[in-house]
């Protein structure tokens, strides 16, 4: 009785020794993803700063090539002015009226050099827009992500904090594509621009591409990616949280959009962010910010 007794207790130890060494092995094992997932983020945000800063750097140097020229044409002006002015003094006033308009060209492609170098200064707190969207596709493909683009319907104007979040939201929806389906998933972007919105579609094969990388033989990969309708239903009323997913579904808010985000049974994950009044109202509806 006695040695069952110890057999139990031991047995008991051991079970939540076991229990307690799992949780502490599942704590660090999400404590991972998120650190993973934030330095995917973070190395994506670089890439895309580092992208800009190689066009600006483009843009500087055919400035300055321009405004070297300027300068060089002044200064060859200027040297035969003086020698004519010498011989014919009454032409004097019209060489110096031409030397004026060519210093005002030369003096205006110096400050759009300027400009650049400034911009260059703080472009670690410039925000990124729709522009960035090509430099974000390339990040991801270079992950392994293919991304396939789609726009429709007539582009306008956004003011600057719709555009940052809808080039945030879709930063995050690819962010999430590479992290859950890794390299091999195809994701595919759409934006439709409407008369008064817009709308982000971001839908990816993640589960197909996981299934494809984790199955043994065709079988495995069917039973992997099998789906019901019962699967349909599970996904329509699945509550998707998480903090990115958060993040874009407050984005979408402020700008009075609505998102939606969830599974698509045995295929993938998808986004979706519908803008419905950004053209004249920037999302704060009533307040008509280019009219009247």
């Amino acid at each position: 009785m006695e040695s069952w007794l110890t057999v139990s207790t031991v047995l008991a130890v051991l079970v939540v020794g076991l229990l307690a060494l799992w949780l502490v092995t599942l704590v660090r094992a999400r404590r991972v993803v998120f650190d993973r997932t934030a330095a995917e983020r973070l190395r994506i945000d670089l890439q895309l700063s580092l992208a800009e800063q190689q066009g600006r750097l483009g843009i500087i140097r055919d400035l300055q090539d321009v405004a070297v020229l300027s300068v060089a044409r002044l200064i060859t002006r200027a040297e035969g002015a003086r020698y004519t002015a010498e011989s014919d003094p009454s032409s004097a006033v019209r060489v110096a009226t031409a030397l004026v308009d060519d210093g005002r060209v030369a003096l205006a492609d110096m400050r759009r050099v300027l400009t650049i170098v400034r911009e260059g200064e703080s472009v670690s707190a410039a925000q990124p827009g729709l522009q960035s969207a090509k430099d974000l596709f390339r990040v991801m493909r270079d992950a392994g992500v293919t991304v396939v683009f789609t726009e429709s319907g007539e582009r306008f104007p956004l003011k600057p904090g719709a555009e940052l979040a809808v080039i945030r939201i879709l930063q995050s929806a690819l962010a999430n594509t590479l992290t859950h389906g890794g390299r091999g998933t195809e994701a595919r972007v759409t934006i439709s621009w409407t008369q008064d919105g817009l709308q982000l579609l971001v839908a990816d094969d993640g589960i197909r591409a996981v299934a494809r990388r984790d199955s043994a033989d065709a079988a495995d990969f069917a039973a992997r990616t099998k789906y019901t309708i019962d699967d349909d239903l599970k996904a329509l009323t699945a509550n998707v949280a998480g903090a990115g997913i958060t993040q874009m579904r407050e984005r979408t808010a402020m700008f009075g959009g609505i998102f939606n985000a969830g599974t698509v049974p045995g295929v993938g994950f998808t986004v979706t962010a519908i803008f419905p009044s950004l053209r004249f109202h920037n999302g704060i509806h009533g307040v008509d910010l280019d009219r009247g």
